[in-house]
């Protein structure tokens, strides 16, 4: 019975994909070993592919699903094999690789490590981060596997993404840099951006073989210095806005800011005596600064803040912050409301 069952195998063999991995992009045929015996049925399913290759080369790509009879079908190569065959073994084998035609949807990318580029509003350099999604499909099939897969045993989903998220990054950073966006504009334009780095990748991955169907950026985020260096412009256009309000310029507003913290320095004997002679020059520098008119680039932020409601608003804000005492709150606040 064993003798019977080995002339079987060598007589006939079923060459089919059964139960591929979920991540498998392309997988060697290895049942039976490597050699194709007489009278050989080749099943190709649903969303499959097969290459067949032969003395390091791609002899022929099976790329719609159905049976082939690979000792009766119109096969090219066929009858060069059969002539090495002797009494059902071939004296050189063949590698048979399915691969998966189906589009591979929504792989996950990130960059792997920042994009640097000068932010066109800020004038600074910033670092940047992206992360999203991707879908695609071998779009030439013989075309991956000699570029690609390298007659591998089994070549993987996660495989391919290293080699997509590695060529990412360039093409993300030459299209901020031409595009014209800067920090505050990234994540309201996400749908642009992806779609000019796919336009920008499709070429790239043209030459290896497969096609991207479909790009996306989920999400971005800057590097801690640049956050912290667009806060403080942030705070410091808000303190200046804040100034112009009350009648005060910036440059004054920091300058009582400074005495103030000189004032409240009041560690050890001299400290204290350097804390009052700094507290009596920031109260007289304080009324100076209520009493005087403001310097001549604020009038026309008074003339055009003439809503007392907005002075007072501004005012409260200079006190919670403590540029101002209680005192000089109360003092501007009257001076407002007895212009009323």
């Amino acid at each position: 019975m064993g003798l019977f069952d080995g002339l079987q195998r060598q007589l006939r063999s079923v060459i089919e994909w059964q139960n591929p991995a979920p991540n498998a992009l392309f997988e060697q045929w290895t049942d039976n070993g490597d050699e194709i015996k007489n009278a050989s049925t080749l099943i190709v399913g649903p969303g499959q592919g097969c290459i067949f290759v032969y003395r390091g080369k791609v002899q022929a790509v099976f790329d719609s699903e159905g049976s082939y009879n690979l000792q009766t079908d119109n096969i090219p190569f066929w009858t060069t094999i059969a002539s090495f065959m002797q009494f059902f073994e071939s004296q050189y084998k063949v590698g048979i690789y399915f691969y998966r035609k189906t589009v591979i949807l929504d792989q996950k990318w990130g960059t792997s490590s920042q994009i640097k580029y000068l932010d066109p509003t800020y004038k600074f350099p910033v670092g940047l981060r992206a992360y999203g999604n991707y879908s695609y499909r071998l779009a030439e099939p013989a075309q991956f596997f000699v570029n690609v897969v390298g007659e591998q045993n089994l070549f993987t989903t996660e495989q391919l993404r290293s080699v997509i998220v590695a060529r990412l990054s360039q093409p993300l950073a030459d299209f901020l840099a031409t595009s014209r966006f800067g920090y505050l504009d990234i994540d309201t334009n996400r749908e642009e951006i992806a779609a000019g780095v796919m336009q920008k990748l499709l070429p790239q991955f043209a030459e290896l073989g497969f096609a991207l169907t479909d790009f996306r950026i989920e999400g971005t985020d800057f590097d801690e210095e640049t956050l912290k260096r667009v806060n403080r412009i942030a705070d410091m256009t808000a303190e200046a806005q804040a100034a112009k309000e009350v009648g005060l310029d910036y440059a004054r507003i920091q300058q009582l800011e400074a005495m103030r913290e000189a004032a409240r320095n009041e560690g050890g004997g001299a400290g204290m005596g350097m804390g009052l002679g700094a507290g009596i020059s920031f109260g007289q520098t304080m009324a100076q600064a209520m009493n005087q008119p403001a310097a001549a680039p604020a009038a026309p932020a008074q003339a055009t803040s003439a809503d007392p409601m907005e002075k007072l608003a501004q005012l409260k804000k200079l006190f919670e912050a403590e540029l101002i005492t209680a005192e000089e709150y109360a003092e501007k606040k009257k001076s407002i409301l007895d212009g009323l």
